[in-house]
């Protein structure tokens, strides 16, 4: 045991923190599309040129600088919409330098990974822990060649980090370089074109708590009115007073449409995202707002009505329930998910999958899930497992960010908490211990359904053991591995075992008097008691 690694506590994960919906804009005019063509390029230029200023800028920036920035964007918008601009390049910024670090990072683990294999003979051998050498001397001199590589690049991204230099596309790398593969993107030119310019429109406005309907520059109604105020270069777009353009679609939020309602008739800060969709050619707005964050039950309240523990895989959740004192109930629940395809029909898939989840939880009365708290950043690094690529590709596919974020959101709207574990030896520890003693013959049991029993038993604070072994009685008489536990209603599984009679042998009735048998037969016994020490194989009871 001397080898395993210290195991983290488990806690309570913090509830979330916003609130996003969205609704479809329909039955828009010609003349309100275009208007919103209009606004959303002449927004999204001044957006482009605040974010080169802000780049040029680097370490260097400060609050005379992002005054003057706000004061020349205001001339050509006005000053709220200057103020989500700037607003909106410092987050683009602040997040270009935390994936920069994070980029720095991964370079860094996978020279150390090069360095320390290719120090090593080649063809030895390495353990769970670590990787051994390489295979021949072919792949130690390609490798070698990597590891010039990748110190090069570690070299120019910290250079960048010093100098505070970051390269952020608008509209989205990924976007950018299917320009130069349109064919096996399925694109014309035209297309691409399209998609690219509505990517890069600003059509969005921060809330104004105090303002009427919580915003002054997307404003919408109680009853659904959307109206933009117009920047002043497009001014004589307008078809309302103070350049203001009402739009002929009326939004009716159809999920936590009360909620939204009531902040903008109490004129709460709501903000505002309007954007195209340009595959399906439809408009869409998105009213996000801050709500006070959802205070976290402590972790013996989350535990009292027992736990759903989850294990996640590349393909599905296998999720077992346990009573409090940790032992498993009822059968293996798998809800699967198919990966595959769109960004759109991978997060339909993972929210579906959760939906059920969440349900069942609700269902068998449950107040928390168990889940490992998963970070596979130094698993998928190429050099630790350069030759394993399906095992590369496996742990990649777990949705370990989205699934984390989307399951906190949605289990809190159902009054459930969620318990993040170490996710060390589950697997192994669950398929070793409760793999093989769970398996009936109308039940089956995988090393995954067994790793959520492990799961969940590390969420209410028991081993995942079982039992420990019982002590010794005396040098000679050695007990062995215990197995089984003690059922509800017995004596608790270290006491002693009831004896067969009603009382001691050789003591006194429970009348206090002796008494002989008068015949010349064998003495009468006294019947068996109905006491038995009785044990199941599996309940525990703490």
């Amino acid at each position: 045991m001397g080898g395993l690694r210290k195991l983290t506590a488990s806690f309570v994960v913090s509830g979330p923190c916003g609130v996003a919906v969205r609704d479809r804009l329909k039955h828009l005019t010609p003349e309100d599309e275009m208007v919103l063509r209009a606004v959303g390029a002449h927004q999204g230029a001044l957006a482009s040129r605040d974010l080169k200023t802000r780049c040029v800028d680097g370490l260097e920036h400060g609050a005379q600088t992002w005054a003057a920035r706000k004061r020349e964007l205001t001339a050509l918008s006005s000053s709220r919409i200057a103020g989500a601009i700037t607003k909106a390049t410092h987050d683009q910024w602040a997040l270009a330098r935390r994936c920069q670090a994070a980029h720095i990072q991964n370079l860094a683990t996978g020279i150390k990974t090069l360095r320390h294999r290719l120090s090593l003979p080649v063809g030895e051998k390495g353990t769970k822990r670590v990787a051994g050498g390489y295979r021949s001397k072919n792949e130690w001199f390609r490798k070698s060649r990597r590891l010039a590589a990748l110190e090069a690049r570690h070299a120019a991204a910290v250079a960048d980090w010093q100098a505070g230099r970051v390269r952020v596309v608008r509209g989205g790398k990924r976007l950018l370089n299917t320009r130069h593969h349109l064919t096996e993107a399925r694109l014309t030119e035209d297309e691409w074109r399209e998609r690219w310019e509505a990517e890069r429109w600003f059509l969005a406005a921060d809330g104004e708590s105090g303002k009427r309907f919580g915003n002054e520059t997307i404003r919408v109604t109680p009853d659904g009115e959307v109206s933009i105020k117009l920047p002043v270069p497009l001014a004589h777009l307008a078809n309302a007073r103070h350049g203001r353009y009402i739009l002929t679609a009326r939004i009716g939020f159809a999920h936590r449409g009360a909620e939204w309602a009531d902040r903008i008739e109490a004129n709460r800060a709501v903000a505002y995202r309007i954007h195209l969709d340009t595959g399906r050619g439809r408009w869409y707005l998105t009213a996000s707002w801050q709500r006070p964050v959802i205070q976290t039950i402590p972790l013996e309240t989350a535990r009292a009505r027992g736990m759903i523990g989850v294990d996640t895989n590349a393909d599905h959740f296998a999720a077992y329930r346990l009573d409090r004192h940790g032992n498993p109930v009822g059968e293996p629940h798998r809800f699967g998910y198919d990966l595959s395809g769109s960004a759109g029909h991978r997060d339909a898939q993972i929210r579906h999958a959760l939906t059920r989840l969440i349900n069942w939880a609700v269902r068998v009365g449950v107040a928390a899930i168990g889940i490992e708290d998963l970070d596979f950043t130094a698993e998928t690094t190429r050099e630790k497992h350069g030759g394993r690529k399906r095992f590369r590709q496996l742990i990649s596919g777990i949705p370990t960010g989205k699934l984390k974020a989307r399951l906190v959101s949605m289990a809190a709207e159902q009054g459930l908490s969620i318990v993040a574990v170490d996710p060390a030896y589950t697997s192994r520890w669950g398929a070793q211990h409760w793999q093989k003693p769970l398996v009936t013959p109308r039940r089956e049991m995988s090393r995954h359904d067994a790793a959520g029993i492990a799961i969940g038993r590390r969420a209410l604070g028991h081993p995942v053991r079982r039992r420990t072994a019982p002590p010794p009685h005396d040098r000679s008489d050695r007990a062995g591995h215990r197995t089984a536990q003690a059922g509800p209603g017995v004596r608790g599984r270290e006491g002693t075992r009831p004896t067969a009679t009603d009382r001691p042998p050789g003591g006194p009735p429970p009348s206090g008097k002796r008494t002989r048998a008068t015949s010349a037969s064998n003495t009468v016994r006294d019947a068996p008691s109905t006491h038995r020490w009785v044990q199941d194989s599996l309940m525990h009871t703490g």
